[in-house]
């Protein structure tokens, strides 16, 4: 959703921006086929020999449609790196959606940064949710140092990062996660991460003690009463969700509530600590996604997996969800999000010890008006 004059979205899907990915070290050892004729990317596949399977993986990344902004940029950015400190039992799949003036560049500094981060720290194997937490509060200090204005700009990410037979997932802002598990004959989707907005209460309750201002545009603009701090959930509400204000003026109006950058939003209480879950991966998870909110706009998470599922090739299933999101968007819109996604493939894993999937352990914590409160 982003910021009041950022994230808006394209009707003919075209092929993949290049420039907004990363490729760096993606060392994958061998691409499965040539290239995919709507992603114009080859199926990448890369071991995890310590547990001997494999991820098969592609990523689509599209500009929106921009009606009244035709130059708009694509704000969107992912980054792919296998191997992450020479380790090949170690891999990072990220989406960064980028918003505001400055979006694009914000997307491109953070997807370049926190993976930089991560492979240099010492710390990562022994307690990757440290790292991570360290990992986006310097990207986002070093954000703020650039050159950069961030001031009424930013970028959500959505991260995971495999270790062996156990991802993290890191989530800062509205995108999202979601793993496919097998239960019988259904294949059911689990959420990886939990959208960083106004309609959580405690999300709600963190950022009102800040000093926000919670309101949707229809009561900043008068058609509602602004008094009515109630919004039912984000399925239902729409295209007029509850946002950030400062106290007396029309900005940042963020629809979510952490974030990247956004320094301006940071004195209302938008941060850029990362709720952070793990999942031992069992022969049960088919396979995981990663994307930016302008596929999980209309489309749930179950949707979403469903359409995955009923694709061998996931590039055929990039290409799918984002013919899907885009018509969606325009039913309801004039316009559409950038969309972006990651759609990786658990191939081989075998576990004999029959370990079930953890739950989402409280791992990380922040400090609220002085108090420690537990986070995912």
């Amino acid at each position: 959703m982003g910021c009041v004059h950022g994230k808006c979205v394209s009707r003919h899907p075209s092929s993949t921006d290049s420039n907004s990915g990363d490729s760096g070290e993606m060392g994958s050892y061998r691409n499965a086929t040539s290239k995919h004729i709507l992603t114009q990317r080859s199926l990448e596949i890369v071991p995890v020999p310590s547990r001997n399977y494999e991820l098969q993986y592609s990523v689509l990344t599209q500009r929106g449609y921009y009606p009244d902004s035709p130059d708009k940029e694509n704000q969107d950015s992912f980054c792919i790196r296998t191997q992450v400190q020479g380790n090949p039992n170690v891999h990072f799949f990220g989406v960064f959606d980028g918003h505001g003036h400055f979006g694009t560049e914000c997307s491109k500094f953070v997807k370049d940064r926190l993976v930089e981060i991560l492979a240099y720290d010492p710390t990562l194997l022994a307690d990757p949710v440290k790292a991570y937490n360290s990992a986006f509060s310097t990207a986002n200090n070093e954000l703020h140092s650039s050159e950069i204005d961030d001031s009424m700009s930013g970028t959500t990410a959505i991260t995971v990062l495999v270790i062996g037979d156990t991802i993290y997932v890191a989530n800062v802002g509205d995108s999202r996660a979601v793993i496919a598990v097998k239960n019988g004959n259904r294949i059911v989707a689990e959420d990886l991460s939990s959208d960083q907005t106004p309609f959580r209460k405690d999300e709600y309750e963190r950022v009102k003690l800040s000093g926000a201002r919670i309101l949707t545009f229809d009561q900043v603009e008068g058609l509602k009463d602004p008094d009515i701090q109630v919004w039912g959930d984000e399925e239902s509400q729409g295209g007029d969700p509850p946002r950030l204000w400062v106290q007396n003026g029309m900005y940042p109006g963020t629809a979510f509530s952490r974030s990247v950058g956004d320094s301006t939003a940071e004195k209302i209480g938008v941060i850029s600590v990362p709720e952070v879950s793990m999942v031992r991966l069992t022969p049960n998870h088919l396979f995981f996604v990663v994307a930016s909110d302008g596929v999980f706009e209309f489309l749930s998470s179950q949707t979403v997996v469903d359409m995955v599922a009923r694709c061998t090739d996931p590039r055929d299933a990039c290409a799918v969800i984002a013919g899907e999101s885009y018509k969606i968007w325009l039913e309801h819109e004039s316009r559409t999000d950038d969309i972006t996604i990651i759609i990786v493939h658990i191939k081989g894993l075998s576990n004999v010890l029959d370990i079930q999937m953890a739950p989402l352990e409280k791992m990380g914590t922040l400090q609220v008006q002085g108090q420690e409160e537990r986070i995912f």
